[in-house]
């Protein structure tokens, strides 16, 4: 057991100081204003989102942004109003010039339905914003900070940037959310790390579905939505092909958006795990065997022997701890809970597992209570 808990420890150290810095969180570099403001248009697929959808377009319509903003959102066969909760907020400001709702026709076979809507609505912002320069795809759940889509644009164009996203905010107000949500990040970031996303020499690419800012020629040269047609991690399969093409990505973590969608207990939260656990895995038992042996041997063995005074097993629970401790930061939740990462892990294990038991039953990724399984081969393309 010694010589598997310094695998650990060795391991721990190495995270920390050869992933890609993946622990530590950098601030959105500041940029300075373009010389001119492109023209933007915000992509919404919605379905049943009528609790929130209001909160986002009128976030959206209020930017502080300089330049041309636009908003379209795909109603995709909605029963509970979101269409008319999207326009009310247009028309309260006195913005519905610039919304557009679109109502998706049937889900086709091939796509998968959040790729549809969002087809939708891009295919109607081409013709009816034939100059837009930039589309930023979002989700019907996000509150966008005022000052966000200046300073993102602003960045873009300054990096020169093909994509630039954010993994924004996500609630930790329960005390489920506040177990679940920091670790859900943190565990991203270390399948992604940022700084890798932003490098052209590493083949890490990764993006998130709350914003992700593109240039419309990009998207042409890609294919179009149409090339990520069946993905269930649509963000990452975005950014996938934006740098097979030879685009530049950058991706953050928000400091004034955030989403608005509430986790209502364990239930919710393991399913936004159990989702797409698997898919990530690229549907491989044996990926999904080495992640659980990798999670007990990393997360799980170490604070169980470090009580009995093993040294390896107390460096790797400290250096877990180190790593984890920043994000808690972020999220404004106590440092002291840092070394309950562990815990966290055991449920993050389950959810995994679950998620591929749910892939083998044919239940696999679901959007909006849509079953989207489908085949790795197809999600890799």
């Amino acid at each position: 057991m010694t010589f598997v808990l310094w695998i650990a420890a060795l391991a721990w150290g190495w995270l920390l100081a050869f992933r890609g810095w993946f622990w530590k969180i950098d601030a959105i570099p500041a940029a300075p204003d373009p010389a001119r403001w492109p023209e933007v248009v915000a992509v919404i697929p919605a379905r049943n989102e009528a609790a929130c959808i209001g909160d986002t377009v009128r976030s959206l319509l209020t930017q502080d942004y300089p330049g041309p903003l636009s908003v379209v959102v795909t109603d995709d066969h909605s029963d509970d109003g979101t269409a008319g909760k999207a326009y009310a907020a247009a028309l309260d400001l006195e913005a519905t010039k610039r919304l557009t709702i679109v109502t998706a026709p049937p889900l086709p076979e091939g796509w998968s339905g959040k790729m549809w809507a969002q087809e939708q609505g891009l295919a109607e912002a081409a013709k009816i914003h034939p100059g837009a320069d930039l589309y930023l795809l979002t989700d019907a759940d996000i509150h966008h900070g005022p000052g966000q889509l200046r300073r993102m644009v602003a960045r873009l164009e300054a990096d020169r940037l093909d994509l630039a996203s954010l993994m924004v905010h996500l609630a930790t107000e329960t005390g489920w959310e506040k177990a679940i949500v920091p670790a859900f990040v943190f565990f991203f970031r270390l399948l992604y790390p940022f700084r890798w996303v932003a490098d052209a020499t590493r083949a890490t690419a990764a993006a998130a579905g709350g914003y992700m800012l593109i240039r419309r020629t990009m998207l042409e040269r890609i294919g179009g939505i149409a090339a990520i047609r069946t993905a269930l991690i649509d963000d990452c399969a975005l950014a996938l092909q934006v740098k097979k093409a030879g685009g530049r990505l950058a991706l953050d973590l928000a400091d004034e958006t955030w989403s608005i969608r509430r986790y209502e207990g364990s239930g919710e939260l393991w399913m936004m795990i159990a989702r797409s656990a698997y898919t990530q895995l690229d549907y491989s038992p044996l990926l999904l065997a080495g992640t659980a042996l990798a999670i007990v041997v990393g997360f799980l063995l170490p604070p169980l022997w470090a009580f009995t005074g093993s040294l390896p097993a107390i460096l790797a629970w400290a250096a877990m701890s180190i790593a984890y401790a920043p994000m808690l930061r972020y999220h404004r939740l106590p440092l002291w809970a840092a070394p309950l990462l562990p815990v966290v892990a055991i449920f993050y294990l389950g959810a995994t597992l679950d998620s591929a038991r749910r892939h083998w039953m044919g239940k696999g990724g679901q959007w909006k209570g849509r079953a989207q399984a489908h085949t790795a081969a197809t999600e890799r393309k």
